[in-house]
């Protein structure tokens, strides 16, 4: 078609008058929502609770190969650290959001946060039930002498809550806000549990002291982010 007539009548004229020249067609925007990655789909949650529960296979197969000289107590120390290197990886999921947009990590939050649970479990029970064979008499004399006992048992202890409250439901009935005050019990299971490694240890202070340092360092961006709102 032509284009349009001028003002003046002088120019050429279209086929039809304007009030019924047919609509342009109006181009569809393009969709912003982007395919879900894999970091975010089921089989890379799959991996990722495979890779949660290897330390476990590794410790069981080195006490199958009898590669532990003092098995109970090395297993103990083994599932111990792993359990804080799982509340690590847990507090470091919400700094890595925040300061790379990596907003995916949530999805992993609830799991991890589980494992660390599991392992601190599997720990204690390694203690109560191998290494003081369930004798209370021998554990209350163990925690009398030996203050990391009682301050690990209440670091486990305050993880319980966590992990009976970590599901949707839960946080619908407790509420966000209070949901989220009694999960900060987080960040005093992480010391506590860090002086109860640092206690466990004669000489080799420098895991509990690494601890330390991250733990630190994961609750001052937090304490930071908090004073800065």
């Amino acid at each position: 078609m032509e284009g349009r007539g001028t003002g003046d009548g002088g120019g050429t004229t279209s086929a039809l008058p304007e009030a019924v020249h047919p609509p342009s067609p109006i181009p569809r925007p393009r969709s912003t929502r982007r395919a879900p990655s894999f970091a975010s789909s089921r089989g890379a949650k799959g991996l990722v609770f495979a890779a949660a529960l290897a330390p476990l296979a590794i410790i069981a197969w080195k006490l199958y190969r009898d590669e532990y000289g003092e098995p109970i107590r090395d297993i103990e120390h083994a599932t111990g650290e792993w359990a804080l290197r799982f509340l690590a990886i847990t507090l470091a999921l919400t700094p890595l959001r925040r300061l790379f947009g990596w907003n995916v990590l949530a999805k992993y939050r609830r799991m991890l946060g589980l494992f660390t649970f599991f392992y601190a479990t599997v720990h204690l029970g390694i203690y109560l039930g191998l290494d003081m064979l369930l004798d209370v008499g021998d554990i209350l004399e163990d925690a009398t002498k030996h203050p990391r006992i009682w301050i690990g048992l209440l670091a486990w202890g305050m993880l319980v809550p966590l992990a009976l409250t970590s599901t949707k439901g839960w946080i619908r009935r407790l509420g966000g806000a209070r949901w989220n005050r009694l999960h900060r019990l987080i960040y005093v299971i992480a010391v506590l549990a860090t002086i109860h490694y640092l206690l466990a240890v004669k000489l080799d202070t420098l895991g509990p002291y690494t601890f330390g340092v991250l733990f630190a360092v994961l609750l001052g961006l937090r304490a930071w982010w908090a004073v800065r709102k």
